[in-house]
């Protein structure tokens, strides 16, 4: 599947799959799941930032990068979407 038929939930689900990787968990973990449950440090939270606004060209301003907006992959989907139609508005 190419990134442009993929979904926003697929993205962001392939981007915690890679850092989980590179912590060596393979575990497969659900959209509502917590991040850190998971196995994502603080680091990598960082990371998953970076690598969202990259893999979904947004930038996410300081003020909405909290743990909250980045609990699990609903909660970042649900930012992204947000911050879309704040930009589109």
């Amino acid at each position: 599947m190419s990134t442009i038929e993929a979904s926003p939930e697929q993205r962001i689900t392939a981007a915690v799959r890679r850092l989980l990787a590179d912590r060596g968990v393979t575990r497969p973990f659900a959209a509502h799941e917590d991040l850190r449950e998971a196995g994502l440090t603080s680091l990598d939270m960082v990371n998953l930032v970076l690598a969202v606004e990259a893999e979904l060209a947004v930038t996410i301003p300081e003020a909405e990068i909290t743990p909250a907006n980045f609990r699990s992959v609903a909660t970042i989907e649900a930012l992204v979407a947000n911050l879309r139609h704040k930009s589109a508005a």
